[in-house]
């Protein structure tokens, strides 16, 4: 059984081992034991609400219960730019006319932006590759969403989610090859690591501040503006297909694109329900594919728990738990739980029971 649960002291093996294999392009989970024990320190200060609410790192682990690993992480920064000055290029038009040479020319432009500023943020999403697949992602990513839903006055009204650009095997980058070599004296690896670790104070100090103009770039730079690596482009279809847009920026360093999104928009905010939970002997078959399956959490903020249920358990006032669920969801009958769909099948909204109101009308209790 797979359950998400807060990052805890003793998650850094497995951490620093799946930071190891992720390579180059996750800046925010460097492989550094030092750096990711610093990371787990904010997460466990945030969820035991030790530090300002602003300054939280909400940090989710995903659990094998039986083999006692831990096998992924999903995080959600509360604000950015609020301690150190947040970053990105906004795409935009610059027009040039002369109305005596009939002529008008509309030039694309990059402007340096802060507009995310005081916004919450979803990040660090990283899976081990034995785990891919059969919905374990899907898990690991939309628990953030139940968890901004359930605790929304933590954050802001909009989320939005940097997206890791265009770079080859090597970790080159066009955009930044053609640009931003030119202003800073270091590898786009280095570049990114810094300002991924929270030191952007040499982007104010080096960054150009006049807007840049794409045709002055070669081909192989422009081409890259707003793209995704394609490593990346599954969790961009996800994050789509929750609502998010992008919004015309993309990232200083490899043009990757910026997506954003309300929270009261978010699908499984949108399509998320109350229920209580009632521990049952009745045998439940938990191995069932991704399609046929609900996320379900309980709704306590600092032991945050997540896993996921056959639909078929849910009733019209309650949802049916193993004890092994129960226990690993740390809940007992009777407590009150939240559902969400956990894939793109629609079959949660179909999923209904005649409620007690007057006339037996069909209807969800959320």
């Amino acid at each position: 059984m797979l359950v998400i649960r807060p990052l805890q002291e003793n998650d850094l093996d497995d951490l620093y081992a799946m930071a190891q294999s992720a390579g180059k392009g996750l800046t925010t989970l460097p492989a550094d034991r030092e750096l990711l024990q610093k990371k787990i320190n904010h997460a466990r200060e945030t969820f035991n609400q030790r530090i300002a609410p602003e300054a939280g790192l909400y940090l989710f682990a995903l659990e094998d219960i039986q083999r006692k690993k831990t096998v992924g992480i999903s995080g959600i920064q509360a604000r950015v730019g609020l301690d150190e000055v947040f970053y990105n290029y906004r795409l935009s038009v610059t027009v040039n006319a002369s109305k005596e040479l009939g002529v008008h020319v509309r030039t694309p432009t990059l402007h340096l932006s802060n507009d995310m500023t005081d916004t919450s943020e979803i990040c660090s999403l990283l899976l081990s590759d034995d785990y891919k697949g059969g919905g374990n992602g899907l898990l690991l990513s939309r628990c953030r969403f139940m968890y901004l839903d359930e605790f929304r006055k933590h954050f802001s009204e909009k989320v939005f989610a940097e997206m890791r650009g265009v770079s080859d095997a090597q970790g080159r980058s066009p955009l930044w090859d053609a640009l931003g070599t030119k202003f800073f004296d270091m590898e786009f690896s280095e570049a990114d690591m810094l300002s991924g670790l929270g030191n952007k104070s040499f982007i104010a100090e080096l960054m150009p501040k006049y807007p840049i103009y794409l045709p002055m770039l070669p081909d192989s730079a422009r081409a890259v503006i707003g793209r995704v690596h394609d490593n990346t482009a599954p969790a961009l279809r996800m994050l789509q297909s929750e609502g998010f847009n992008f919004n015309g920026l993309v990232d200083i360093f490899d043009g990757g694109p910026v997506v954003e999104a309300f929270v009261h928009n978010i699908r499984t905010v949108r399509e998320g329900m109350n229920r209580h939970a009632m521990v049952t002997r009745k045998p439940v078959n938990l191995d069932v594919p991704a399609e046929e399956r609900i996320m379900v959490s309980n709704r306590s903020f600092r032991d945050f728990r997540v896993t996921t249920l056959p639909i078929d358990c849910i009733g019209p006032d309650t949802v049916s738990l193993p004890p092994e669920v129960a226990e690993a969801l740390q809940i007992e009958s009777g407590d009150p739980v939240r559902l969400a769909p956990l894939k793109d099948s629609g079959m949660l909204t179909k999923h209904s029971y005649r409620s007690s109101v007057p006339g037996g009308a069909s209807k969800w209790q959320s």
